[in-house]
């Protein structure tokens, strides 16, 4: 069968099984790797080592960064520090809305998943207004924010995969110095367009003190003198004093260095947690972890097949005959987030895809990058898990989810288009200029 047709087959049914059945990710990707790998022509055998290879890449990739992410995560969240870290944010910026962009933006690239840092900043949310429209706006402000930082910002799982299969030597650093502004830029539009369509929730009286967590009740005036909470910090603060340590001292490789630095991110955490919170910490960020885990390596199972078939000189030279190529990775990359809902699955998928491909060698890195992470944001509705999560926090109906979830998200994929554009029209009008 022509590889494109089974592709979209493929895409077709794990989105329908997706929907109708519920069922791990993990599951519906090892079974679109087999159907694609069977309808591509390819043999049983060829198709299940393909799996396998594809499993064992990705492990090695993610796993010391995402176990680590999530056992900070939980050993954090088992101290109360995620409560003390949103207090020193609102000791500074006294908006609830901006607060809850702010730290849903912040938390969801050191611990490696935008879902975990939302659930972490749920409850706290939850007591910064006793409305529930104007709790509900900073929900959705917290979800976007943490998917715009975790779809840009070097190093997340999203933009890894795409960063090493497509950097070609540029460094980290140049490519966060657009994505970081580009990101901030972007959650300020997404505040401007809910402060359009919910301007009650920005009213607020000034210097209102934080209502403290009920789970963590401690004395508000303390709270509000009392100096930064260090500890809280601590393990991000170990992370970006290892990067210098890491570059050079150590001289290590980008690779080497992620997984270095989120190693003393979780040494950190796990030396300052007390004995109660440390097991507790450990064992269920290490669940947490697994869950997330698997479900990218069934990811990295389904591209690595499909990259095997021979998909990306066969379907991709008819998308290009088709599209403009710098169209190629945005469409690519929109459709895979449709059919299963994963931005770091759509970043996996589409970089075994196009590494090497005649696409990737016609678009600079930096905007090739950024038109993955914006297709990635353009679809996320009802196979999106992070969709039906904050519609179930929030209670909103679906209508409510997609005009304060799907849309502003969308909004921010339309604005990373525009930018990586821009970038590559720069790029071609000015060859001699490296970016």
């Amino acid at each position: 069968m022509d590889p494109l047709l089974a592709f979209v087959i493929t895409l077709v049914l794990i989105t329908i099984v997706s929907l109708w059945y519920r069922i791990s990710p993990f599951f519906t990707l090892i079974g679109g790797a087999v159907l694609f790998g069977l309808l591509a022509g390819m043999t049983p055998d060829a198709t299940m080592l393909g799996i396998i290879a594809g499993i064992g890449k990705v492990f090695s990739a993610f796993g010391i960064i995402i176990l680590c992410g999530a056992v900070i995560a939980k050993l954090l969240q088992e101290q109360h520090h995620i409560e003390e870290i949103v207090t020193d944010i609102r000791r500074y910026v006294k908006n609830p809305p901006l607060i809850a962009g702010l730290s849903g933006y912040l938390l969801s690239v050191p611990i490696t998943c935008c879902i975990t840092a939302y659930i972490m900043l749920n409850p706290i949310l939850d007591s910064l207004e006793k409305d529930r429209t104007k709790r509900n706006v900073l929900l959705y402000l917290a979800a976007v924010g943490g998917i715009i930082s975790y779809a840009l910002i070097y190093p997340t799982p999203v933009v890894i995969p795409l960063y090493e299969a497509f950097s070609m030597g540029m460094s980290p650093f140049l490519f966060d110095a657009v994505s970081i502004p580009l990101s901030l830029l972007l959650l300020a539009g997404i505040l401007l367009y809910f402060r359009f369509i919910h301007p009650a929730s920005f009213i607020t009286e000034k210097d209102k003190a934080p209502d403290i967590p009920s789970q963590n009740p401690v004395d508000e005036t303390s709270v509000l003198h009392q100096g930064i909470h260090w500890r809280a910090w601590a393990p991000f603060i170990a992370i970006l004093i290892a990067i210098p340590v890491a570059l050079l001292l150590l001289n290590l490789s980008h690779m080497s260095m992620i997984n270095f630095i989120m190693l003393v991110g979780a040494v950190t955490a796990i030396a300052l947690a007390p004995s109660a919170a440390r097991a507790t910490g450990l064992s269920q960020g290490a669940k947490h972890a697994g869950l997330i885990i698997f479900d990218i390596c069934g990811a990295g199972a389904l591209g690595f097949v499909i990259v095997k078939s021979g998909f990306a000189h066969v379907a991709l030279g008819q998308l290009t005959a088709l599209i403009p190529i710098i169209l190629v990775p945005f469409i690519l990359a929109a459709l895979i987030e449709t059919a299963q809902g994963s931005r770091v699955v759509t970043a996996v998928i589409t970089a075994e895809v196009l590494a090497g491909s005649a696409v990737a060698g016609a678009i600079h890195p930096l905007p090739l990058i950024l038109l993955i992470g914006a297709g990635s944001c353009i679809v996320s509705y009802v196979t999106d898990p992070f969709f039906w999560l904050v519609q179930r926090t929030t209670g909103d109906d679906i209508k409510t989810v997609v005009k304060n979830y799907t849309l502003p998200i969308a909004l921010a994929g339309v604005g990373i288009f525009i930018v990586a554009v821009a970038l590559e029209y720069f790029v071609y009008m000015h060859p001699a200029l490296i970016l």
